[in-house]
């Protein structure tokens, strides 16, 4: 019965954020339109992205390995703070894990920004 109950409200939530979200939307174009703005203002951030040359795999593929070695990073981390030091495990594991994978988007969100700046 609890289960049912998480399932349904988490369902009424998504939905709710995505009506808000579309409805908000909408009232806001309407609105700029009837000022008398331009309708190509809605599409200038999707058109700036199918402009940029380095392919979204590119940068999915280098965020990903980066987040993944930043994990693996952190789970070896782990065990030296386990091994050699008198933090919790759960402690330990936990927080270089995170810590390392915050990390690593970084790095990643870095590294990303320099290729699509190069190309």
């Amino acid at each position: 019965m609890q289960a049912a109950l998480v399932f349904i409200s988490l369902f009424i939530v998504v939905f709710g954020i995505f009506y808000l979200h579309y409805s908000t939307r909408n009232k806001e174009r309407l609105a700029l339109i009837e000022k008398g703005a331009d309708a190509s203002i809605f599409f200038s951030a999707k058109a700036a992205q199918k402009n940029s040359s380095v392919p979204i795999w590119k940068i999915l593929i280098l965020n990903m390995s980066v987040l993944l070695m930043g994990i693996g990073a952190g789970v070896f981390i782990g065990a030296i703070l386990k091994a050699y030091t008198v933090i919790q495990e759960e402690v330990g594991y936990t927080g270089s894990i995170f810590l390392m994978a915050g990390i690593s988007l970084f790095i990643g969100f870095t590294l990303s920004k320099k290729l699509m700046e190069k190309e």
